[in-house]
């Protein structure tokens, strides 16, 4: 039986749903598995048995919204890292260090366990180069910093596993991976979980419609452009039949909702938070349409967002700006908005609040791309390949970072 350390630092599990999907596939398979978290709300224990998985978690000393804030959450996240993967080392045993970013650090616990024979694999989930443009707007000493990271992160690495083709570029463009050591691996959600229900419309306030979002409330999230979507379909409009509820929370959810007021549209508007998977199966399978207004820059224009796979496995029609990756997921089962036009996005929205029929065509092609081509269970396998590739694969020279 191979044990395998996941380490991820900025959700805890199982609440990263990515994390938690793959902890499952590699248990079920017959590996060991571990994982290293922080705590958040409703994940306070510091250690946890789940389905099988043991999970160590620590506390993070505070919710890094500026570049200093965030070197000090990373050092203390290494060293609880470091600590904890001993502690696991020394007790459960281990042969991979499964790494997932952000941020790009992960690579130095590993260097501790290589020299005892231990596999080094890195999941990239997030650009953090383009990921530090997306929230600072600036390239300087910083930004070149992350670049070096990230590049001595995947030199450091024994594989890769990429969440789509724009990150396998990245692996083997920028972090110089040789191509069969990188493999992408969707975030396809998991059908058993993801799947509608009966819709609650107790959500809709009262309204004929309900449009839903689910994600982070951070910068880079594009909820300032979804509200004055909204002003301009209340004010300009007069379109007051609508209602929308944003599921989620982050750094910048009290200043939106600030922000929400000065629009006058606070009315109009409910944010839940982080809410239970039930709550939020209700509000996404009663919403008319879901949105995901996320900027266009260069980070978004490369990822893949969970929420839009979510969208279409519960069947609803999508609105979002024109990115490449998000029109790849989405294909005929969104609407796609001028890149950060307000106004473009509520006339698409408006689109679909008049043409039920379009409504229920997109969201019928939604659904049948997950079912068919993008769920979950399409993915699994190539995780397995991924892992008996890097188990079986002799040792080789590590690359030198540089």
């Amino acid at each position: 039986m191979t044990g395998v350390l996941i380490i991820v630092e900025n959700l805890p599990c199982p609440f990263d749903r990515r994390v938690w999907q793959e902890a499952l596939t590699l248990k079920d398979a017959g590996h060991r598995v571990s994982i290293i978290c922080p705590t958040g709300k409703g994940y306070e224990e510091r250690f946890e048995r789940l389905d099988g998985i043991h999970i160590y978690r620590y506390r993070l000393p505070l919710e890094a919204d500026s570049a200093s804030s965030y070197v000090v959450e990373y050092l203390w996240a290494l060293f609880m890292q470091s600590y904890l993967a001993f502690k696991v080392h020394f007790t459960r045993g281990f042969d991979v260090i499964h790494a997932c970013n952000p941020p790009d650090t992960i690579f130095i616990i590993s260097y501790f366990f290589k020299v005892l024979g231990k596999k080094f694999l890195f999941d990239h989930h997030d650009a953090n180069p383009e990921l530090y443009l997306a929230k600072f707007d600036r390239k300087d000493w910083w930004y070149g910093l992350l670049v070096r990271l990230e590049r001595w992160t995947f030199r450091a690495a024994d594989a890769s596993i990429a969440t789509n083709d724009s990150y396998k570029r990245i692996a083997i463009e920028r972090g110089g991976m040789p191509p069969d050591r990188v493999t992408v691996v969707r975030s396809g959600p998991d059908l058993a979980r993801v799947r509608p229900v009966p819709p609650c419309d107790l959500y809709k306030q009262g309204k004929d419609y309900l449009v839903g979002y689910v994600g982070v409330m951070g910068r880079q999230e594009g909820l300032d452009y979804l509200l004055r979507s909204v002003r301009y379909l209340v004010h300009d409009v007069e379109r007051k039949d609508t209602h929308f509820c944003l599921v989620g929370s982050g750094t910048e959810i009290d200043s939106l909702q600030r922000y929400a007021c000065e629009l006058g549209v606070a009315d109009y508007v409910t944010f839940t938070g982080r809410i239970s998977d039930r709550e939020l199966m209700e509000i996404l399978s009663t919403a008319d349409i879901c949105v995901n207004p996320d900027v266009a820059n260069d980070l978004n224009d490369i990822s893949t967002m969970n929420k839009i796979m979510e969208y279409m496995a519960i069947g609803k029609p999508i609105v979002q700006f024109d990115l490449r990756e998000g029109r790849y997921s989405a294909q005929s089962a969104s609407l796609y908005a001028k890149k950060n036009d307000e106004v473009d996005f509520a006339q698409k929205i408006l689109i679909l609040l008049d043409d039920p029929e379009l409504r229920m065509r997109m969201g019928a092609f939604g659904r049948e791309r997950i079912q068919k081509q993008l769920a979950w269970e399409y993915e699994q396998p190539k995780l397995l390949a991924a892992y008996d590739a890097l188990l079986e694969r002799k040792d080789a020279p590590t690359q030198q970072a540089s």
